[in-house]
């Protein structure tokens, strides 16, 4: 049976329900949730007021599926000049950046591949500049095999760029145990895509299952695990789990459980979160509610009213 969630998403990514609920005021409204803001002063300020509270940052330059190479180029000198921002404002200890390959030019064709990785550089340069560390955003499944291959290719310059991975996936675990080596930061989120039953697992008890196999498998290992979660359930676990303060960290989506995150930094447990900016949402947005169905079905309810 196809989950409700994944029927949302289909449904959203339609022209007609883009352009639509783009334009609704309601939509603007409900993203402010979830965005720090249309533009980097934005992102820079709610950076800062988060690292008042004790937590650390990923910042996402809002974009994704870019068919035009300077675009992408764009994209990639909007996340460099990021970098130097964060820099200068004396904040990159305790921000990095997250990017999606497709922004950076990865659905271009044959030459996709090179573009992207070009451009990726070019932010992982930045990013060392800055003295921080960049992670490579996981996107549906068939971009998998492309964004290991850039990030192998990126970690023999720049060891420290993070993978992410998401447990729906079948195949996550053996990717889990190929990345859980020395010095490897790996991102685990259960994954916001909308995948076929013959690639992902369709049962949220089964994603939730797949998911504490791989968290198991990453703390076995010898890199940095980032867990991503806002399940309680699974954060209790990483705890029980046992690693030292600085060897694993918890990451949650920005505007989501703001006072569990408060409560676990103080607590002692590093706490990242996931903010996103700019004005490109749409993509970002309909994840963030399919996640919440009820979200979902109020909003097309408003748009068809």
């Amino acid at each position: 049976m196809v989950r409700m969630p994944k029927l949302l998403l289909a449904a959203a990514q339609t022209r007609p329900v883009r352009a639509s609920v783009s334009a609704l005021p309601i939509s603007r409204k409900m993203v402010r949730r979830f965005i720090a803001g249309p533009d980097s002063t934005s992102a820079l300020q709610v950076t800062k007021s988060l690292r008042e509270q004790g937590l650390a940052v990923t910042l996402d330059v809002l974009g994704e599926d870019i068919t035009d190479k300077a675009q992408a180029a764009q994209t990639a000198a909007s996340y460099r000049s990021l970098l130097a921002a964060l820099s200068e404002a004396g904040l990159a200890d305790r921000a990095e950046v997250s990017v999606k390959l497709s922004a950076f030019g990865q659905a271009l064709g044959a030459d996709g591949d090179k573009i992207a990785l070009e451009n990726a550089f070019t932010v992982a340069e930045a990013a060392q500049a800055a003295g921080t560390t960049m992670t490579l955003d996981m996107e549906d499944h068939t971009t998998v095999d492309s964004t290991l291959g850039i990030l192998a290719e990126l970690r023999a310059q720049y060891p420290w760029v993070g993978a992410v991975l998401q447990a729906a996936l079948y195949r996550t675990e053996g990717d889990c145990r190929d990345l859980a080596t020395t010095g490897s930061r790996v991102r685990l989120v259960k994954g916001a895509y909308a995948e076929p039953a013959s690639v992902a697992h369709p049962a949220k008890a089964d994603v939730d299952a797949a998911y504490r196999r791989c968290l198991e498998i990453l703390f076995a290992g010898a890199g940095h695990p980032m867990i991503a979660t806002h399940d309680m359930s699974l954060v209790t676990q990483a705890c029980v789990l046992g690693r030292d303060r600085g060897d694993w960290e918890l990451q949650m989506l920005y505007g989501i459980r703001t006072d569990e995150q408060r409560l676990l930094a103080a607590a002692g447990i590093d706490v990242r979160v996931y903010l996103p900016f700019g004005t490109d949402w749409y993509g970002y947005y309909i994840r963030r509610l399919a996640e919440r169905p009820a979200n979902m079905l109020f909003l097309l309810r408003h748009l068809n009213s």
